[in-house]
């Protein structure tokens, strides 16, 4: 490849894999479809109509060779050049000393053509000034046409290289992604698309998947119809095939059902295609009309969206053939109708922003001073929202609907996001006026974020003395150049952080000791904070947000707050530390997409038409129009009846490309553009009432195709010519800003279309009710909640009865114990319990002895083996029930060691282990009792028809001591 092309520069070959990558289905079909990238070159060097194994040094020894060219007549010519101009002699001498020295023809080649060509490479216009000599100009010329098909020959060399190259770069690409997918068991949404294609193709096994799609499948809708790629489109003709062969498995009419406008295809880079939407509407058309069936085409030219004023330009500029290429055929008439007739409309063109003079800055100058911007692009946003601000200072008012201009009434549509986007979202902010901020921003490129990442950075390696130096000049700290220089020179090995140390030991109060103080108290809790929690202490309690506002501007509230969204996002999926989060923000160039399409909150929204496409405005700004775009593809796609696959050639610079490279990109060039001037239709329609088109010039000439001229070109017949003059909203600081304009407008004739909201957001105009301006109640706290055996109750539970004597707690570990046995052998048979019980307390973990074990293993199976308390351990019971409820006004949690219910009754049975009995019921701590009776109220609850009983187990006997309801009410919750 480099042979062939020459040095490739970096940046240029990391666009080639990038390029590659995005084309990775194309390719992957290409290599597939021609059996291996081997074969695809193979096609490559065919189509070109190169040699394999050719480059520039075998194409001039061939071309040099004698037999290639007429010797004699251009040796006539010479003698014919001799006697001419100074200019003939000189080219005398370089085509006879050419001729003359075979052996080192290749090596003064250009030399030689450079007596024929120009430095472009085309044929010079005059050869020879002396005309009387005989054949000496037809010599020249056959020989400078000969040398245009070695230069042509030479640069299909350079481009089948070149092509070559890059997809053997692409196949293996192609290969490491496959592994990657394979590794992960993902497929990627090309992958989907294409093998249901695949599937559908299949001869052994498209049949039983229409089959059993034809069972169920009535209608097709398509939906965006001219935003569907090919591929796309080969599943939906896969699916319909059944629909056209009257072989359905059902005779219910089906339909197919496309909606699309070819007008607003503005996807290319999806590979969506007008073309391939019209191809597929005659295919389908063809189809339904074979089987007999009806088509219909329709087309809907009425707009329920915009008023007379917005279709009536669009209609203007679009009558024109320069503004119509591309969006419609040639011939056709764009013409909408207007539902919304008789609702007041504007259209206004507005004289664009023109350069003026800029300060002059030092280049050592740092600017951390707003300075006075006079960049047309700037002026333009600010002229934008100046015009907003005065709007609702004016109370505007909308006649359509009859009230007050809001700004969420307010989109501004651009054709990328360029600088103007953060600048209008600047200047918005800056006059307090509600915008949405930026649809998309990777987040590591914003300023405040940098900030951030910077003093991450620094608590992680105090010692890096560039980054603490970028923390201590950033907004966060904010010394000055003198500071930052009185700190860092002169410090010889030790550290800039050691340095800062010392100073701040000097003068315990100044600039120095504040910046340390605050340091480190950060360094002294970054090892114990999330990273959520340290950088919402740097920017609240610490005052970080105001400092990076009152420094970069207010359009920095939305990177920060995005950037801690971020670090809550980090700690959801993997370890709080510090150095992963900012390694995971930094390596993944985190973009950040926010959803403006709803327009719920009361807001301007800043969008590119792509992001715009099927919303609606009633106020539309379109600013970015004095801009066209230049670029075209570097791989550029051949696609003819004999190639299996579409073929991609690549040339690394303009001038390699062949006339078959040229011609694509021609080609190219020419479906960009008519994609421009869609993309002007998709932006005029989406005004609803208003729709203001203005713009900034730049030192170039703006393209005459620009969509400020096809704009103007098409008002000029049926607008207003209008002098605007907006030097009293941009002030002094823009200058004076006048110009002539154009504007439609209609009146309010038709009733106004009143907003279901209109009384919220006609707020402004009267008294707003008490209730809206009332302080919101405190969110009610509820109380902890109760747990019945520990319900308040001071007095203490009755002395422990332990064998295994005071042994810090050897007595609660036995009741544990004891539980739970009992919640799990009475699930065995009674011959295998005992058994299990001795498997369960022999483990090591519970750590008892011999004779623990066998009191135990005594006292356990003596419950479950007493005929009396057979019932509490029958089918109907319940171990260790979790109850949760509300008595009387306070939450209660708990869990019932055993609960039988029967056909009316519920008993709630708790175990009582390590403890005596008491001798009577009245005797029973009250504790126990307020226990039961909590439990009592909750099961009621639950139980409304059944009685509920309650009993003590203990343990030690053992015997069950019922509780009568008389003895629990008294205790009750």
């Amino acid at each position: 490849m480099a042979e062939a092309t020459g040095h490739v520069h970096e940046d240029e070959f990391s666009d080639l894999m990038a390029d590659l990558a995005k084309e990775r289905g194309r390719l992957r079909r290409l290599i597939e479809g021609t059996g291996g990238v081997g074969k695809a070159i193979a096609a490559l060097y065919r189509a070109l109509g190169a040699t394999p194994g050719e480059d520039a040094g075998t194409i001039i020894a061939r071309a040099s060779a004698d037999g290639a060219f007429d010797g004699d007549a251009l040796r006539s010519a010479v003698e014919a050049l001799k006697e001419g101009s100074p200019g003939d002699r000189e080219r005398a001498r370089v085509i006879g000393d050419w001729l003359g020295d075979p052996a080192s023809r290749a090596g003064t080649f250009d030399d030689y053509r450079k007596a024929y060509l120009t430095a472009d490479g085309a044929r010079r216009k005059t050869l020879i000034t002396k005309m009387a000599a005989a054949g000496a100009e037809e010599a020249l010329g056959a020989e400078a046409e000969r040398l245009l098909e070695v230069a042509e020959d030479g640069k299909k060399a350079v481009v089948a290289a070149a092509t070559a190259a890059a997809l053997s770069l692409g196949a293996g690409l192609l290969a490491a992604y496959r592994r990657q997918k394979s590794r992960r068991a993902l497929l990627d949404y090309d992958d989907l698309i294409l093998m249901t294609r695949d599937l559908l193709r299949q001869t052994d096994k498209a049949p039983w998947v229409l089959f059993k799609l034809d069972g169920g499948l009535d209608h097709i809708l398509i939906d965006e119809a001219q935003d569907t790629n090919p591929e796309q489109w080969q599943v939906i003709a896969a699916l319909a095939e059944e629909f056209f062969a009257g072989l359905g498995a059902r005779e219910e009419m089906r339909t197919v059902f496309a909606v699309g406008d070819a007008k607003q295809s503005i996807y290319s880079f999806q590979r969506a295609d007008p073309a391939a939407f019209e191809a597929m509407r005659a295919k389908f058309r063809a189809h339904v009309e074979a089987a007999g069936k009806r088509w219909r085409n329709l087309d809907l030219s009425i707009s329920f969206r915009s008023t007379t004023a917005v279709l009536s330009a669009i209609d203007a500029i679009f009558s024109h053939d320069g503004a119509r290429d591309g969006v419609g055929p040639p011939g056709h008439v764009i013409d909408h109708i207007a539902n919304r007739s008789g609702q007041a409309g504007i259209v206004e063109l507005w004289p664009p922003a023109e350069p003026g003079e800029t300060d002059e800055t030092e280049p050592w100058q740092a600017a951390v001073t707003p300075e006075r911007i006079a960049s047309p692009r700037a002026r333009t946003a600010r002229l934008i929202a100046k015009t907003i601000r005065d709007w609702i200072d004016r109370g505007e008012r909308l006649q359509s609907k009859d009230r007050l201009v809001r700004p969420g009434d307010i989109m501004v549509l651009v054709r990328q996001r360029t600088g103007f986007v953060e600048e209008l979202v600047r200047a918005l902010k800056q006059l307090s006026v509600p915008v949405a901020g930026i649809d998309r921003m990777v987040l590591t490129d914003q300023l405040p974020v940098m900030d951030l990442i910077a003093l991450g950075r620094f608590l992680l390696l105090a010692e890096d003395d560039l980054t603490l130096a970028t923390v201590l000049k950033g907004p966060l700290i904010g010394l000055d150049e003198d500071r930052l220089f009185t700190l860092a020179y002169g410090r010889g090995e030790a550290s800039l952080w050691e340095v800062l140390k010392r100073k701040a030991r000097e003068a315990a109060d100044g600039d120095f000791a504040r910046a340390q103080s605050y340091l480190a108290g950060l360094l002294a809790r970054v090892d114990y904070r999330r990273p959520y929690e340290l950088f919402a202490e740097v920017l609240n309690a610490n005052g970080g947000r105001r400092k990076l506002l009152r420094r970069l501007g207010p359009d920095a509230d939305d990177p920060l707050n995005e950037f801690l969204a971020l670090a809550l996002a980090y700690e959801r999926v993997a370890a709080p530390s510090l150095q992963g989060f900012l390694h995971w923000v930094e390596a993944g160039e985190a973009e950040i997409k926010r959803d403006l399409e709803q327009g719920t909150r009361n807001e301007v929204r800043v969008m590119t038409v792509h992001g715009a496409k099927g919303l609606q405005a009633p106020i539309v700004f379109l600013p970015d129009t004095m801009q066209a775009p230049v670029s075209s593809p570097r791989l550029l796609w051949l696609e003819r009846p004999d190639l299996a696959a579409p073929l991609p050639l690549w040339a690394p610079r303009r001038g390699h490309e062949d006339a078959l490279t040229r011609s694509l990109r021609a080609d190219a060039n020419r479906l960009r553009d008519q994609e421009y001037r869609r993309l002007l239709y998709v932006a005029l329609t989406r005004a609803e009432d208003r729709l203001y088109i203005c713009g900034w010039r730049q030192a170039q000439t703006p393209p005459e195709g620009c969509w400020y001229n096809l704009v103007k070109a098409g008002l000029e017949d049926i607008a207003e010519k209008v002098e605007f003059d907006f030097s009293r909203l941009v002030g002094d600081r823009d200058g004076e800003w006048k110009g002539p304009g154009l504007r439609i407008a209609t009146v309010q004739g038709a009733k106004p279309e009143i907003d279901d909201d209109r009384a919220e957001h006609r707020a402004g105009e009267r008294e707003l009710p008490s209730w809206a301006l009332a302080k919101a109640p405190d969110e009610p706290r509820p109380p902890t909640p109760l747990t019945p055996s520990g319900t308040g109750v001071d007095d203490a539970e009755p002395a422990v009865r332990s064998p295994l004597g005071s042994d810090d707690g050897a007595g609660f570990a036995r009741g544990r114990i004891i539980h739970r046995l009992l919640q799990t052998l009475p699930a065995l048979a009674p011959e295998a319990r005992a058994k299990a019980c001795k498997r369960y307390l022999a483990r090591p973990v519970l750590a008892l002895g011999a004779g623990a074990r066998a009191q135990i293993a005594e006292e356990t199976l003596g419950v479950l083996d007493d005929p009396r308390f057979q019932a509490l351990f029958g089918e109907d019971s319940l171990a260790e029930v979790s109850v949760v409820g509300e008595v009387n006004g306070h939450a209660l949690s708990g869990q019932i060691d055993r609960l039988v219910v029967t056909g009316d009754t519920v008993l709630i049975v708790d175990y009582k282990t390590n403890r005596r009995p008491p001798g009577k019921v009245a005797e029973t701590p009250e504790i126990y009792l307020r226990q039961m009776a909590a439990y009592r109220a909750v099961i009621a609850a639950i139980y409304p028809r059944h009685a509920v009983r309650c009993a003590l187990l203990w343990t030690d006997g053992p015997s069950l001591m019922a509780l009568d309801d008389g003895l629990l009410d008294g205790y009750a919750p």
